[in-house]
């Protein structure tokens, strides 16, 4: 059986051509399963019966398994889901003054072993699908309050995205065609650790924003946090940066993990600002969230403070970024895909 989540528009328009339907059937099919949210094929009024027994007998639509709600303080909700293998992951609504925003997962764990994230010491179980990634947002609007509307997707959870390449692709066309779920690619971010073939190819098959966690100004630090620098050092991810295809007014944004004793000194500062030379682009500074196990600390809030006035002065937008959801481990890198009595 076929799960109609799975589907593209454009897999919608191959599949009504194999059942000998009109092509406007594709668009009927798409706008029910992304945009009216149908929960099974009979509720899809405006297809005839006849079509609608001979899709039943092949498809369905499927749905997200829900274990488990969190709510932080600050109105921060993570959401625990199963999938159909026993796999779990978490994924967060994040609430701020000007926007609501969904953060993704795209693999069931990771592989990369970033050491200050809490996913990456968890290890790699698989890459998701079409349909658990569209499943997140499915879940996420059940969790909505009146007049909540979410208005930004980060694919920045679990998992690196540039390793689940085809999948996430389709799921931004899903997320940014009008008749699917509607955003606007501007509002669609993917957060990348530096793979730079992966970034490359991005830059040619789609326009959502990309984010990058650089989290340091040497490879020889960066070799330690984070081990896919050895394969795609420094220099060579700076040169992709360079070469990305901004549209319009667009930038990269650079995320910078700030770790106490690492890499948050005014040294550190200074060589971003050389490393981020005329590259469009927009600075996150993240002071490190502790979790049970880690090896590092959170930085001093005046070190941070610091080094946003030297990017500032160098021209740069910079944000720090508060953690959000932290008491409910749901702030960066504190993802993992578990919960008591799992």
């Amino acid at each position: 059986m076929k799960n109609l989540r799975d589907f593209t528009y454009e897999d919608l328009q191959r599949e009504v051509a194999e059942y000998g339907e009109k092509p406007y059937r594709a668009t009927q099919l798409f706008s029910w399963i992304y945009q009216k949210r149908a929960a099974d094929i009979d509720s899809m009024t405006d297809i005839s019966k006849v079509f609608r027994e001979m899709l039943k007998e092949n498809c369905y639509v499927g749905a997200d398994t829900v274990l488990d709600v969190k709510e932080a303080s600050d109105g921060t909700k993570k959401f625990l889901s199963e999938l159909s293998d026993g796999s779990r992951i978490e994924s967060v609504l994040i609430p701020e003054s000007d926007r609501l925003t969904l953060c993704v997962s795209s693999q069931a764990g990771c592989a990369l072993g970033c050491k200050f994230c809490m996913t990456g010491m968890t290890g790699f179980t698989r890459n998701l699908n079409l349909s658990e990634l569209t499943n997140q947002v499915f879940s996420a609007f059940t969790l909505l309050q009146e007049g909540e509307h979410i208005t930004n997707i980060v694919l920045m959870g679990m998992g690196e995205p540039l390793n689940n390449f085809d999948n996430v692709v389709r799921f931004a066309k899903i997320l940014t065609d009008g008749k699917g779920f509607g955003f606007s690619h501007n509002k669609v971010t993917l957060s990348t650790a530096g793979l730079v073939p992966g970034i490359r190819r991005l830059g040619a098959e789609s326009n959502i924003n990309l984010a990058v966690s650089l989290n340091a100004t040497t490879d020889e630090v960066r070799d330690r946090l984070m081990p896919i620098n050895k394969k795609y050092p420094l220099e060579e991810l700076m040169e992709a940066l360079r070469d990305y295809p901004l549209q319009g007014k667009k930038h990269i944004t650079i995320e910078y993990v700030v770790i106490k004793n690492v890499n948050d000194t005014i040294e550190d500062a200074r060589r971003l600002l050389y490393l981020l030379r005329g590259l469009p682009c927009k600075v996150n500074l993240i002071p490190f969230n502790p979790f049970p196990g880690a090896r590092f600390q959170a930085p001093d809030a005046h070190k941070v403070m610091v080094m946003s006035k030297i990017l500032k002065d160098g021209g740069y937008t910079v944000m720090v970024r508060s953690s959000k959801g932290s008491e409910i481990q749901a702030a960066c890198g504190q993802l993992r895909g578990w919960h008591e009595g799992a």
